[in-house]
């Protein structure tokens, strides 16, 4: 089709207002689904989206609509994640579009991510048609939705469309509006094919399948075509579209997506955000986007060793899907061989464990998650340290370094003193609080990542009773006082349970680990010492008490000094016994600590 009647758009929002119930009815309405294959959530294809209501990968689809005026425009679709953490698939569903939906939630408003959302929307110079989504709910305000989007996001209040996609509201109206609004693709006007890969994933009999979108030339099956970034050169197997299952078409013109086989096998070939061009005549490289840094590290383990060469086969084609994710190989004495594995955040984590259990049927085990520090030593040099054991002694360090971010924290204008008291719990300031509306206020605040790890999110929602939302961007890295925290067992450091903490939490930290491994440890036939420890000092102890066997029970009556006689010899032997024992910790042990 030619460019003038070609519209590319994505859809962003905040978690849960509905950009993929709004995708649902953009393609029923457009005639692309057929009514009874509709189902809800059409585009999730994951369970674990499914299940969770979220979505965690971006979905090509292309439709098409005939307009009022009588003409057919090719419309294509990438509906995207929401969550803080799947922000980089966000940004690279941009770089493929030239418009952008807004959807804001009429009765939750504009929230922490939309804010985010639209930045990166506005970085990418894109046309952003505001939807008010949900009018059909009772306490839906559509006035104060207007306002927000002129107060906090700068947008003309009455170009917002009122919809309603669970109804059917608004639909007409949205796909007008991307007609007449969200400009035509135009050629960059290179020399030959310019095509960004935006996605790909691994099909088992086409080898790696490509997502693209072409600015310039076309591409079509035959062609040898180059990846600039690898510097591979392959032969075009296959081209086509989604709707939203791949079908095959003769070529993709400017302005286009879709995707591309070729006998690319190895997921390491394809980078994400690399530029496809013709071989024998390339032109230059696309503006894609930047390099991303995982945030999160935590090793994965599997709990069968001779899982391992499983293990990294799929971990290799899980990367190819999640380009944010990396992994390396490393070893621990308590797990034996697994995998460093870095992560943009803890939902990030969550997710891939998930699909890893799920998707490759892999049983696994996790190590507690980290973040990267920097550690300057006593000669100068600095170190990046992602992983405990690999922490120098406290004499070589001159100073450790943590990486802080800057939270935005919408919440309902009641809770602001309870958020304070949160943030000064997890070692964070607050810069400056900003009055959104009558409700609600943004407080913006500077914490350490690791303290917004683990159950950060969780307690905002609890304190706000739902109503609070947070985003965050990294900063800086901040002077801290770091220490490393040991768990003896009977003497002996186990590594799986070494973790990084400030010094002012290491003693409660040390306690709960303590109290915990106390629980799961089973009972030895001698006492067993469980301490936590920085450096040689021991700050938390906990003891399993030793399993007695009855020595005395034979003895019926008779002298004392008999039963004191074989008490006595049992006590010997326990200690004798406990020179030589080690305790052998259960992998059910490791899991449970770990999930705590």
């Amino acid at each position: 089709m030619d460019a003038a009647h070609i519209r590319n758009f994505s859809i962003i929002a905040h978690i849960d207002h509905g950009k993929t119930t709004l995708s649902d009815r953009l393609l029923h309405r457009t005639g692309t689904i057929a009514t009874r294959d509709m189902s809800e959530q059409l585009l999730d294809a994951m369970d674990l989206e499914r299940e969770r209501g979220i979505t965690i990968k971006a979905h090509p689809v292309t439709m098409l609509y005939k307009a009022q005026n009588g003409e057919t425009y090719e419309l294509n679709l990438i509906d995207t994640p929401g969550h803080v953490d799947f922000s980089y698939e966000v940004s690279r569903s941009l770089a493929a579009c030239e418009g952008a939906l807004l959807i804001i939630d009429a009765a939750q408003g504009v929230e922490a991510q939309t804010v985010a959302n639209v930045h990166l929307a506005m970085k990418q110079n894109l046309e952003i048609i505001p939807i008010i989504n949900k009018i059909d709910l009772p306490h839906a305000d559509v006035p104060l939705a207007r306002m927000q989007l002129e107060d906090i996001l700068a947008i003309a209040g009455d170009t917002a469309i009122p919809a309603s996609a669970k109804e059917g509201i608004g639909i007409d109206e949205i796909l007008e509006a991307i007609v007449a609004r969200i400009p035509a693709p135009k050629p960059t006007g290179a020399a030959s094919l310019q095509a960004l890969g935006f996605d790909s994933y691994f099909d088992t009999y086409k080898g790696v399948v490509t997502h693209v979108r072409v600015f310039n030339g076309e591409l079509k099956a035959g062609m040898h075509v180059k990846l600039l970034h690898s510097g591979k050169t392959v032969e075009v197997k296959e081209v086509g579209s989604f709707n939203p299952k791949p079908y095959v078409r003769d070529r993709l013109e400017v302005g286009e997506t879709g995707y591309f086989t070729a006998n690319i096998k190895s997921p390491k070939e394809v980078k994400m955000g690399d530029t496809v061009t013709d071989s024998r005549n390339p032109s230059g490289v696309l503006p894609g986007f930047k390099e991303i840094h995982p945030m999160v590290f935590s090793g994965i383990y599997p709990i069968n060793t001779a899982d391992y060469e499983h293990l990294k086969a799929n971990l290799g084609k899980l990367q190819l899907n999640d380009s944010a994710f990396v992994f390396q190989s490393e070893s621990s004495v308590a797990l034996g061989f697994g995998f460093r594995c870095g992560f943009l955040g803890l939902l990030h984590l969550e997710i891939v464990q998930e699909r890893l259990r799920r998707e490759y049927g892999m049983d696994i085990i996790a190590t507690y998650p980290s973040v990267v520090y920097r550690v300057t030593m006593t000669d100068g040099i600095t170190k990046e340290i992602d992983n405990p054991a690999y922490l120098p002694e406290a004499n070589f360090i001159v100073k450790i370094e943590e990486p802080m971010v800057q939270a935005f924290v919408i919440c309902p204008n009641e809770y602001i003193g309870d958020m304070m008291a949160l943030l000064s719990e997890k070692r964070g300031s607050v810069d400056h609080t900003e009055t959104l509306d009558a409700r609600r206020v943004m407080l913006t605040s500077l914490l350490p990542l690791n303290e917004i790890l683990i159950d950060f999110h969780d307690r905002i929602k609890s304190i706000t009773r739902g109503f609070g939302s947070m985003d965050y961007e990294h900063a800086s890295y901040r002077e801290s006082e770091m220490v490393k925290l040991d768990m003896l067992v009977n003497g002996e450091s186990v590594d799986a349970f070494s973790c990084i903490v400030h010094r002012e939490k290491a003693e409660t930290r040390g306690r709960a680990l303590a109290a915990k491994l106390k629980e799961v440890i089973p009972n030895q036939q001698y006492v067993v010492a469980i301490q936590a420890a920085i450096g040689g000092k021991i700050i938390a102890r906990e003891t399993v008490s030793a399993l007695r066997k009855d020595v005395t029970a034979k003895c019926y009556g008779g002298d004392i000094s008999r039963k004191r006689k074989l008490l006595e010899k049992q006590k010997e032997g326990k200690k004798r016994m406990k020179a030589f024992g080690s305790v052998n910790i259960p992998q059910e042990a490791f899991i449970e600590v770990l999930k705590a």
